[in-house]
């Protein structure tokens, strides 16, 4: 680990801004990793900030997919964020 690295032509600002968004992304990606892949109605309902019953009524209009086990409904996390995704595209659609 003895590497040593020269930086030129960058002010000491933006080597700052720069590491600053390095470890931001890192981050990130780190505590997404940490996060369960599959949620819960009440844990999807806590995370995009609305009621359980609004959560079963996107998954009956198919808005966010979702899958029983047992008598359990789980909802996936990435097809949670691939729906507000969605949402957030038709609104700016229009």
């Amino acid at each position: 680990m003895d590497k040593i690295f020269q930086i030129h032509d960058v002010t000491r600002q933006e080597f700052i801004s720069i590491m600053e968004n390095v470890f931001q992304d890192s981050l990130v990606t780190y505590l997404k990793s940490k996060e369960p892949e599959n949620l819960t109605v009440q844990q999807t309902a806590k995370l995009i900030g609305v009621t359980e019953l609004t959560v079963h009524n996107y998954i009956k209009r198919a808005i966010i997919p979702a899958s029983k086990i047992g008598r359990r409904i789980v909802i996936k996390r990435v097809d949670i964020e691939n729906a507000l995704k969605e949402v957030k595209s038709l609104k700016y659609k229009r």
